[in-house]
């Protein structure tokens, strides 16, 4: 399989399910809600997240959200919100970034608001976007890339069948901009997942 020529006119669901999850491109009026999720957490995303050295407003997080929606549409960048399927509350986010259609590779992202952590959420949907992005998006490489200091998301990145395949010393600013960061760069593969 070649890299995807137009990928305007690839077509993909814009919403899949794992046991507990339903994920989901953003919708207009989601921000109230990813809001109140990211006000919840700041404390903890702030020392990974350069997007949450500032509290955003409820109105900046729907500005957000929309640009996101014509983003997936546009197929520029495919973000997703995690919901539980049980009552709906929302978890936290994730995606597929910095794409390159030409191989095509991609880069998944994840953040879990601070009530819900510790419960296997993220893995899962790390579980379930990996296998969307092999199986409909032919993905030939996945990328889940974090601060060396970030345990958490490391382990998540193991849990899921991501192997560490670089630490690039030194390589960006921290999410502060103060500091320098090293950054983990782990990957997986079509053939390199069992689950």
């Amino acid at each position: 399989m070649g890299g995807i020529d137009n990928p305007l006119l690839l077509d993909f669901p814009d919403q899949i399910e794992t046991e507990r999850l339903i994920i989901r491109v953003p919708r207009h009026g989601d921000g109230s809600v990813v809001n109140a999720a990211i006000r919840e957490s700041i404390h903890e995303l702030r020392p990974w997240m350069p997007w949450a050295q500032t509290m955003p407003d409820v109105e900046d997080t729907e500005t957000h959200l929309r640009g996101a929606v014509i983003r997936f549409f546009k197929r520029e960048d495919l973000p997703l919100g995690l919901w539980l399927r049980g009552d709906g509350q929302y978890v936290g986010g994730s995606g597929l970034h910095r794409i390159d259609w030409t191989v095509p590779c991609m880069e998944i992202g994840y953040w879990c608001r601070t009530s819900l952590a510790g419960q296997g959420y993220i893995t899962e949907a790390v579980n379930g976007i990996t296998r969307f992005a092999f199986e409909h998006l032919h993905a030939q490489r996945i990328e889940i890339r974090c601060d060396a200091r970030n345990t958490r998301s490391a382990a998540v990145a193991a849990r899921a069948g991501y192997v560490l395949e670089a630490r690039l010393h030194n390589h960006m600013r921290a999410a502060d901009g103060v500091g320098l960061r090293d950054t983990l760069i782990y990957v997986a593969f079509p053939d390199s997942l069992s689950g």
